[in-house]
């Protein structure tokens, strides 16, 4: 795929990406070298991190799924993760001299158990373990277990069976963040004694007035003066069980005036009186993902930590934890940019408020992205790689169009699937010259272009069904399909040519009467042209299964604005009900359509539960997990051709012409103009109570604080439309 094509479809270019190879393609290549990058700086306590090894300036491409052979010219330029790892893995590198086969380097999956596997996570699977084969190192799978309100057994093994689905292997290095409880409540009184840690008494609502916002310095906890011997006896209290749930919390203490909001005093620990899925009730304290998860990759032994772009900012906290505790191997952390799929939901919080309103039929409903769920709507484990594989790795945020996703699945299943033939929206043909209780067999292809896949045999009778949008009593101009007086050809039978249409009272269609030519079955007369080619089944030796069309959950292209949240773990905090409940408005509530008159060849009786077809001129289905000889289902895995199912335009604007659209965005470009971007926000009082001095909103109409991620967005439609106010001057 090349540059062009790229940009074309949405992927980013402003930084670099790299298509990542498959785990078969990794093993079997030969060792990359070394190429010139610098790898990413630690950080002083208390000051901002430095960004990761610096990107190549140059225009990204994408690079090849297997490297060049030993000498060859390189195909395309190195990715910054790669070059972040040669560097290291070269002479005076940070992990230089690392040569054990299968420990060369050490990355992690740490997902937390509360939830299931989406396509977001998809992607740091692929990346995580398909560069620890690619090296010659280990993946860690490891579940970050400290929120026992949240977690559950049922997701652990969903976990290990998504991972193992997509082909990888954690072999013997499966470990749980609750395993380390001990060393890390230790260093916890470690810091307490140190001085660099304390117990905050204040409430929730309390400690976020006082942590100020991105533009004012945070203000001092009135306990932050606590002694460290009185922090250790309350900090055992927690931990003894003699405090209730937030009456306490650990903070670390660092600076409250950091520009940095993370190094604002962080929490370290808080009360849960619940009982942990591993550790039963030893623990009624738990500690933060920000302390646990730098210190559990120290333990491993981590050598690429290896998360999402929004905890870029979060970097400074972890390098501060390794700078003031005593850990034997320092890790790194790295970030890249999620995933996010237009009219798909990707956030853990938001799929588990479908499932438990009831929205969808579970976390495998076909229409979830959880991996799960597209592996029960037919998508195969190398359809979702190859994905991966062609969006690549980024720096920079962006979202893929769907139709990437479906163009991947299309190009997937295409060559691997037996073709059948299905009739969902029925109407009946009746041919007038073929004898009454007359059967005739013929052979049709499983696959058009592998013979080796054998045929099936299909049954031709005096009364068939046809699709009722193969039919046009009106037709427009260059309609070829069967109209009055016009012919088609039946696929693997004959021509028929329609003679008279059957009506009801009401006007509408019972049935279609027509003649066959006996001469076209199989071959046609040189004499004779049909331009059309339409589908069929046999009415009396057809079945009727329940036929689901599935759609996309949300009805506009781009999801809503999401709480920033890695895609191994996903943060609590105010960020997290950012648009928790305006998502709901952009459901669809056409995402699933059960078809009941649907009919299909005989042969598809025998399906078996996973089987997939594809259904000559329709699209690719699968015979649905939970099917049965008794009650056949099948699901739509995807349209034939792009776009065959996105949810429907505004029919009003259909009808516009280009002429017209264009016109009107030109005509709302150049009012545009004229507003002055202070202005912007402010008429949204039903959203906004309080803007800073640019005009860009600090405050809710209820007055709550604007989460950070939401002004970062609000900020960059301000700066667009600055730009374009400054242009009209």
């Amino acid at each position: 795929m090349d540059l062009k094509h790229l940009s074309l479809i949405g992927i980013p270019l402003s930084s670099q990406a790299v298509l990542l190879g498959l785990p078969e393609e990794a093993e079997a290549s030969p060792q990359r070298k070394a190429a010139p990058a610098a790898a990413p700086a630690g950080t002083a306590a208390g000051k901002p991190a430095a960004k990761p090894a610096a990107k190549p300036a140059a225009k990204a491409s994408a690079v090849n799924a297997k490297p060049p052979a030993a000498g060859a010219a390189a195909a395309a330029p190195r990715n910054f993760l790669q070059e972040i790892i040669d560097k290291d893995l070269a002479k005076g590198g940070r992990c230089a001299g690392r040569s054990v086969k299968g420990d060369v380097i050490r990355t992690r999956f740490p997902p937390e158990p509360n939830g299931y596997l989406h396509i977001g996570h998809a992607k740091s699977i692929c990346i995580n373990f398909g560069l620890a084969q690619q090296y010659g190192g280990r993946c860690h799978l490891r579940f970050d277990d400290t929120n026992p309100a949240a977690e559950e057994t049922e997701y652990v093994e969903s976990i290990q069976e998504d991972v193992k689905w997509l082909g990888f292997d954690w072999g013997e290095n499966l470990f749980f963040a609750s395993s380390y409880f001990d060393q890390l409540y230790e260093w916890a009184e470690l810091l307490i004694k140190d001085g660099k840690a304390y117990v905050d008494s204040q409430t929730v609502e309390e400690m976020r007035k006082l942590r100020g916002n991105l533009k004012e310095p945070g203000k001092d906890s009135p306990f932050r003066g606590r002694t460290p011997e009185e922090n250790m006896t309350l900090f055992r209290e927690m931990r003894d069980g003699k405090h209730k749930e937030g009456t306490h919390l650990l903070r670390a203490k660092i600076d409250m005036k950091s520009a940095n909001m993370n190094l604002r005093d962080p929490p370290m620990y808080r009360i849960i009186h619940k009982e942990h899925h591993r550790t039963g009730k030893k623990w009624c304290i738990y500690p933060l993902y920000d302390f646990a998860h730098g210190q559990e990759d120290a333990i491993e032994g981590i050598t690429h930590s290896i998360c999402t772009l929004e905890f870029e900012a979060h970097r400074a906290l972890y390098d501060w934890y390794c700078d003031n505790l005593p850990i034997k191997a320092r890790p790194h952390q790295f970030e890249f940019s999620r995933l996010n799929v237009t009219n798909t939901v990707m956030s853990k919080r938001k799929l588990l408020k479908l499932v438990k309103e009831k929205v969808v039929d579970g976390w495998d409903d076909p229409r979830m992205p959880t991996i799960c769920g597209m592996r029960r709507r037919g998508v195969t484990p190398e359809a979702l790689k190859n994905f991966v594989m062609r969006i690549g790795v980024t720096t920079s945020y962006s979202t893929v169009d769907s139709g990437l996703l479906e163009e991947t699945i299309r190009e997937d299943l295409e060559p691997k699937v037996h073709r059948r033939m299905a009739v969902l929206y029925p109407i009946k043909v009746v041919i007038e010259d073929f004898p009454e209780g007359k059967v005739e067999e013929t052979q049709a292809a499983n696959h058009p272009s592998r013979p080796e896949e054998g045929s099936r045999t299909l049954k031709f009778t005096r009364e068939i069904f046809i699709d009722r949008d193969d039919f046009n009593e009106a037709p427009p101009e260059g309609y070829f399909r069967l109209q009055p007086g016009g012919e088609v050809k039946l696929r693997f039978s004959y021509v028929i040519k329609l003679k008279e249409v059957v009506k009801g009272k009401n006007g509408e269609v019972l049935e279609l009467r027509c003649t066959h030519d006996p001469a076209t079955r199989d071959t046609m007369p040189t004499d004779r042209r049909v331009r059309g080619v339409i589908h069929w089944v046999s009415a009396p030796h057809c079945i009727r299964p329940a036929v689901r069309l599935y759609d996309y959950l949300l009805r506009s292209g781009t999801p809503g604005e999401e709480a920033p949240a890695e895609e191994e773990k996903e943060e609590e905090g105010d960020d997290a009900k950012d648009s928790k409940e305006d998502f709901m408005k952009e459901l669809n509530p056409d995402s699933v359509c059960e078809l009941k008159d649907a009919c299909l060849e005989e042969s598809l009786k025998d399906a078996k539960p996973m089987e997939r077809f594809q259904f000559e001129r329709t699209a690719f289905f699968v015979c649905d997990k939970y099917s049965t000889p008794a009650s056949l289902v099948f699901n739509r895995i995807v349209g034939l051709k792009e776009n065959s199912h996105k949810p429907d335009k505004d029919k009003s604007a259909e009808l516009r012409s280009r002429k017209d659209e264009q016109a009107k965005a030109a005509a709302e470009k150049d009012a545009k103009k004229n507003l002055d971007p202070k202005q912007m926000f402010r008429s949204e009082t039903d959203l906004y109570s309080a803007f800073d001095d640019e005009g860009v909103p600090t405050h809710a109409a209820d007055g709550a604080a604007v989460p950070k991620s939401r002004i970062k967005k609000l900020k960059q439609e301000w700066d667009k439309q600055k730009k374009l106010f400054e242009s009209g001057k």
